[in-house]
């Protein structure tokens, strides 16, 4: 796909990887420099296309954006964030995760050695929530739609979902979900995702290799030829998805 950007970072971690669709997140991020700038100060990006971009932080001390222009999921990887806003405050341990909505004004203050992923999609206005969401990893889960049965090599898998925050074009959705173990073929993917495991191991393969993460690893998914899925145990992840209602030029 023409459309989409990767980094010299991105590119290397995917190499590193050896599967074209994944981005081992905390490699990426490794040696970002610190910056006290929210917008600006952000690493070479993982993954950015016309209608969304990821990228590491590394925020030192305390600053104030005066207007959030995207819809912007954080996970803390290292250290500690506080997100204060006026209609209310977030504050994100490591390994914690939480949505900004587009048009926040807000102040943040981050702990010596922070470093975040932020997941940004730009937005005019923000989706159900208009202040600070905290991902909730112990939230009731529901029943979600399992791969596609043309997918799968072997049985179908009961699958859960929470979703936390909706973006207002419902493009982009950040929450939790479960699933048994599954095998799925690969297959395009015309979304990103930027997941954070919880529980459970996965492995994804392609034809140049396979990588496999475990609980506590973050990784993302890019648009393009994606990759297949094998899980031999029960999974758990908070994830950030931004699905194009229409094909990205």
């Amino acid at each position: 796909m023409e459309h989409q950007r990767m980094s010299a970072a991105g590119n290397a971690a995917l190499q590193e990887n050896r599967v074209g669709a994944v981005v081992d997140l905390r490699a990426y991020a490794s040696g970002t420099p610190p910056s006290a700038d929210w917008v600006q100060g952000r690493a070479s990006a993982a993954f950015s296309d016309a209608a969304a971009s990821v990228a590491a932080l590394a925020p030192v001390g305390d600053g104030h954006v005066d207007v959030l222009a995207a819809d912007e999921f954080v996970l803390v990887i290292a250290g500690r964030l506080e997100i204060a806003a006026p209609a209310g405050r977030l504050v994100l341990a490591k390994s914690k995760s939480g949505v900004i909505p587009a048009g926040t004004s807000f102040d943040w203050r981050a702990a010596e050695g922070t470093l975040v992923i932020i997941a940004s999609v730009p937005a005019a206005i923000a989706g159900e929530s208009d202040k600070p969401v905290a991902i909730e990893e112990g939230a009731t889960l529901t029943p979600s739609s399992a791969p596609l049965a043309e997918l799968l090599i072997g049985p179908m898998p009961q699958c859960r979902n929470h979703s936390d925050y909706r973006s207002a074009t419902g493009e982009f959705v950040c929450g939790t979900w479960d699933s048994t173990p599954y095998h799925r073929r690969q297959t395009p993917y015309a979304h990103i995702e930027l997941m954070h495991l919880l529980e459970g191991q996965v492995s994804f393969y392609d034809d140049k290799g396979q990588v496999t993460f475990n609980a506590g690893d973050a990784l993302l998914f890019v648009r393009g030829q994606g990759c297949a899925w094998h899980s031999e145990v029960h999974v758990k992840k908070v994830y950030a998805t931004h699905r194009p209602v229409r094909p990205i030029e």
